[in-house]
């Protein structure tokens, strides 16, 4: 009689990166194997940028995709929102210069009875950050437990707060090596280090904003699309509903280009002002957020609510109790001149009559950054009070000598390479040019399962 077949040893580390090195057919348990590793400090950093390399090129199975999305989020504390009644919603960008929309959507969404938990992002490179935003407010405190976080949800409607050590630490651990070794444009390694975060904050629903040009993580409406299906995809596969839209970044969006001065350009929105790529990329991600959440039948009976919240105020009275709650001083939303704003005024006047044909956000973006603004290393401090005014944009008409951009600066000294910058961010031409819609395209979860693209390609 033959003896029982001995169960197969589980595969060894060197030999879960052979296999995605071959494009071997994916194992998630491989991948789960090899997160727990990572964070027990039995995988060298050298092994894990081999298998980075590889999964550039070889790329991750949706399976592969949603079991390496697991274990990052597991690494760590899982909120629990579950006492809280409602479906909790979230959105996170991919980031843009001048997207300041989070600020005045989380407490418009959560004025319409859509629980809003958000976990936010700092800026890094020509993007800026929400957490740097918010902290332009006096006394606001981005730096919560999990007990605060979900307590101030409950009771006001929503939070924001920074990613914290304890929300997924292996994402962080492995995007420093993404980012050291040329893996960074990976569309599977990018929708697990999105999902990972937001799925921790205990969601049921996320709406995604993939921006999409020269101001914009992804540059191109094509790969953008690649990204938003993945990440509906991989997301809906974890059990949550998720819609994804692409809107335009070639242009820095509104006004401001700066901490304080965006925070002030989000509350005019709840004012009933902002500039109107602003209100409408806040409509647009609002309505899909009140769908969502179950308190609109469509989009258009969505924005309808969101306009009735800002109308009659409750929107701004939700963001005075949510800035209270977390330390801030509530009158800011009232009177925004108590947020910082430099002293010095550089004006960027136009050398020649014509049509802005274009602003690039790129551009605008790197001189925030050198300004101040914004920062090149995650160690760096940012000052809240400098920033840029885009008096112009794509469409406008223009006279020679007319303010094409206003910088707020400390010293008036050392200004002139800045306002070189600024202006080479503008052309300006004699014929208008072709408009481009803000909303471009909206992914859901049809359109993510009909997608032909390869897993992998970044």
């Amino acid at each position: 009689m033959a003896s029982p077949a001995m169960p197969a040893a589980p595969p060894t580390l060197v030999e879960i990166i052979a296999a995605k090195r071959d494009g071997a057919p994916g194992d998630p348990a491989a991948i789960e194997r090899l997160v727990a590793a990572m964070m027990t400090g039995e995988l060298a950093d050298y092994q894990l940028a081999a298998w980075l390399m590889a999964v550039f090129f070889r790329g991750l199975t949706d399976a592969e995709t949603v079991a390496l999305t697991d274990a990052m989020l597991r690494s760590g504390q899982v909120l629990d929102l579950s006492r809280i009644p409602g479906v909790k919603v979230d959105k996170h960008s991919t980031g843009g210069v001048g997207d300041k929309v989070s600020i005045c959507l989380a407490p418009l969404v959560a004025a319409c009875g859509v629980p809003v938990p958000m976990v936010c992002g700092r800026g890094l490179g020509h993007t800026g950050g929400t957490v740097d935003k918010l902290e332009a407010i006096s006394g606001f405190r981005t730096h919560l437990d999990a007990d605060a976080f979900a307590g101030i949800v409950e009771r006001v409607g929503c939070c924001m707060i920074g990613q914290t050590s304890q929300i997924a630490p292996a994402d962080k651990r492995m995007y420093a090596l993404r980012d050291v070794t040329a893996t960074v444009e990976c569309v599977p390694l990018i929708v697990a280090s999105i999902l990972s975060k937001k799925l921790a904050e205990g969601i049921d629903a996320l709406v995604l904003d993939v921006k999409v040009g020269r101001g914009a993580f992804m540059k191109d409406a094509g790969a953008a699309r690649v990204l938003a299906q993945a990440l509906v995809r991989v997301g809906t596969r974890a059990g949550k509903r998720v819609v994804a839209l692409l809107t335009d970044m070639d242009a820095p969006m509104g006004v401001a280009v700066g901490n304080a001065i965006e925070t002030a350009e989000a509350l005019d929105v709840l004012a009933g002002g902002g500039p109107p790529d602003v209100v409408e990329c806040t409509l647009a991600l609002g309505a899909e957020m009140l769908v969502l959440g179950g308190k609109a039948g469509d989009t258009g009976a969505a924005r309808e609510a969101l306009a009735a919240a800002i109308a009659s105020g409750r929107g701004a009275r939700l963001a005075e109790r949510m800035i209270e709650a977390q330390g801030g001083d509530p009158r800011v939303v009232a009177d925004r001149a108590l947020l910082a704003r430099a002293d010095e005024e550089i004006v960027v006047l136009a050398p020649r009559d014509g049509t802005v044909a274009r602003v690039d956000a790129l551009g605008v973006g790197l001189a925030a950054v050198a300004m101040g603004a914004g920062r090149s290393r995650a160690d760096q401090a940012v000052d809240p009070g400098v920033g840029i005014f885009v008096e112009k944009r794509p469409g406008d008409g223009v006279r020679r000598g007319e303010p094409l951009a206003r910088l707020c600066v400390r010293s008036r000294a050392a200004s002139a390479p800045l306002t070189e910058r600024v202006l080479a961010a503008f052309a300006i031409e004699d014929a208008p040019p072709k408009s481009r819609p803000l909303v471009l395209d909206r992914v859901v979860e049809a359109d993510a399962r009909s997608s032909t693209t390869a897993p992998g390609s970044g």
